[in-house]
């Protein structure tokens, strides 16, 4: 393996579409980002399926075949959307505050140290320095500077039960949601599905009053923002069904 360098530019490129967050990050910008739980399906024999099995849930279909899933809490939004808190000059409104994802980057502790070198390589547009002119980051499927990953995995260690109860319960009385996840476990590459951030709230001991109330703008700005785009229909179908549940409880 070789070594790998990387430096942030700071072209605001990465800061658009979704975003993963720990679930007490969520909470605490309910009322900054559109939020949702989403179950992305690894496959069984990808290097990093064991890890995600153990901070994740893993769901047994068909015939009794184990089917590991990531389970997170997210920003949900469309890929080509900037996120809310990224300003005009291409930096983060709130970078004393920001989510450990974003200080984490380029690393994922989600998945296995060896199994990072994907992520040091920018995607189309994205304006990441990883010439040898910065700094080495990664030799032989280790990562030199390791701060952020060990606490972003630390924290996802830490919420892995009530991830794990949370899942297991949903799987147990949705039958659709089962007949979906296996739909996904059988594509080369997995793929992923969104729920609604309402359903592990009351694991998180959140007042579901109050979270509507703050979830309730943000999610009205985006219906309108997405409405009339057949490309982001997925996500206005989302934002409104989901405003749609809130609704009652904003107003208690």
């Amino acid at each position: 393996m070789k070594i790998h360098h990387f430096q942030c530019t700071a072209c605001g490129k990465c800061c658009h579409g979704l975003l993963p967050l720990l679930l007490e990050e969520a909470l605490e910008h309910a009322g900054r980002f559109p939020l949702a739980m989403l179950w992305t399906v690894v496959p069984p024999g990808s290097p990093s399926a064991g890890l995600v099995a153990r901070l994740g849930a893993t769901v047994t279909i068909g015939r009794k075949k184990p089917l590991p899933v990531e389970v997170s809490a997210v920003v949900w939004l469309p890929e080509q959307m900037a996120c809310p808190e990224l300003t005009a000059d291409g930096l983060c409104g709130i970078h004393a505050t920001k989510p450990q994802r974003c200080r984490t980057m380029p690393f994922y502790a989600g998945r296995e140290e060896a199994d990072q070198a994907a992520f040091l390589l920018p995607r189309p547009g994205w304006q990441c320095d990883i010439s040898r002119a910065a700094p080495a980051v990664y030799d032989s499927g280790v990562i030199l500077d390791r701060a952020d990953f060990d606490a972003e995995r630390q924290r996802l260690e830490q919420q892995a039960a009530t991830i794990r109860a949370y899942a297991t319960r949903l799987v147990s009385q949705s039958a659709p949601l089962v007949r979906d996840l296996e739909v996904l476990g059988k594509r080369p590459g997995g793929g992923r599905l969104a729920l609604a951030f309402t359903g592990i709230l009351p694991r998180l001991g959140g007042d579901i009053a109050a979270f509507a109330r703050q979830q309730g703008p943000v999610l009205r700005d985006l219906a309108a923002r997405t409405a009339g785009d057949p490309a982001q229909r997925r996500f206005h179908d989302y934002y409104v069904s989901t405003l749609r549940a809130l609704e009652p409880f904003a107003v208690a």
